[in-house]
C-alpha cells in the first residue's frame, strides 16, 4: 500500500507540474494568435495522412500552418509532413508513450509564434497517456479509423471524453471492411452524448472541407471570446 500511494503522489505532482507549463503555453499561444490543435490516436489509425493532407490544403488556402510530431523513436512522420511544404518538428519521446506540455515548450524553442495561424501537434500513437495531459491546445481531436472496430470508444472512453470532435478516418474503405457506421455513433454518444463526428477519407480528399470548416468555425470563436475578454 505503502508504494501504491507513493506512485500515485509521484503522478499526481507530474500532472500538476504538467498543467503550470499547460497554461502557460497556452496563454503564450493565445498571445501570438495561433490556434493549437492537438491530434490522438492509436497507431494505425491515418492520423499522419490526415494530419498531412490538412496542412496541404491549408497551405494552399493561404494559413500559415506548422506541425509537431511525437514518436517513440523514428522522424518518419516529420519527414513525411514536411512534404505539405510547412514547418515540421520531431519530438523524440523515447520509452515515454505521450507528449507533455514542457516537451511541447522545448520543441518550439526559435520559433516566432506570431507567424503562424495554426499550430498542429501530432501526440503519440496511443488513446491511453495523452488524455491525461494538457498541451496548451484549443482543441482536441481523436481519430479512430473504419478498420479498428466500432466499439473503440467503450475501450477508451478517457481519451472520448477529454477530446473536442471524433474524426473517423479511411472512410473510402468502410464497406470493404464492414464497418458499421451507425454502431460507431452510439458507442460514441454512449461515452460522450452529443460528441460532434466526422467522417473523412484523407486519401480521396472526401469531406476534408467539412473539417476544415469545423475547424476555422472554432478558431474564429476563439478570437471572438478573446476579444471579449480583452
Amino acid at each position: 500500500m505503502a508504494n501504491l500511494t507513493r506512485l500515485v503522489e509521484v503522478r499526481t505532482k507530474i500532472l500538476k507540474e504538467n498543467d503550470v507549463v499547460a497554461r502557460r503555453m497556452r496563454d503564450r499561444f493565445r498571445d501570438s494568435g495561433v490556434f493549437v490543435i492537438s491530434l490522438v490516436s492509436s497507431p494505425g489509425s491515418g492520423k499522419t495522412m490526415f494530419l498531412e493532407k490538412t496542412l496541404a490544403m491549408m497551405r494552399q488556402r493561404g494559413h500559415r500552418v506548422a506541425a509537431l510530431v511525437g514518436d517513440l523513436a523514428t522522424e518518419n512522420d516529420a519527414e513525411r509532413l514536411g512534404r505539405a511544404g510547412v514547418p515540421v518538428r520531431q519530438i523524440t519521446t523515447g520509452t515515454v508513450c505521450h507528449l507533455e506540455a514542457e516537451m511541447v515548450q522545448a520543441a518550439l524553442q526559435g520559433w516566432d509564434l506570431n507567424e503562424l495561424d495554426y499550430l498542429f501537434i501530432e501526440n503519440v500513437g496511443n488513446l491511453v497517456c495523452p488524455a491525461t495531459y494538457d498541451l496548451g491546445e484549443n482543441v482536441r481531436l481523436v481519430l479512430f479509423s473504419t478498420t479498428e472496430g466500432e466499439d473503440k470508444p467503450c475501450k477508451y472512453p478517457t481519451i472520448f471524453n477529454t477530446a473536442d470532435i471524433t474524426v473517423i478516418t479511411k472512410m473510402d474503405i468502410s464497406d470493404a471492411v464492414e464497418f458499421d457506421e451507425v454502431a460507431a455513433e452510439k458507442h460514441i454518444h454512449s461515452v460522450r452524448p452529443g460528441m460532434q463526428i466526422l467522417k473523412v477519407s484523407a486519401k480521396t480528399g472526401d469531406r476534408m472541407n467539412v473539417w476544415l470548416q469545423w475547424l476555422q468555425d472554432r478558431c474564429d470563436a476563439s478570437l471572438d471570446t478573446s476579444v471579449i475578454e480583452t
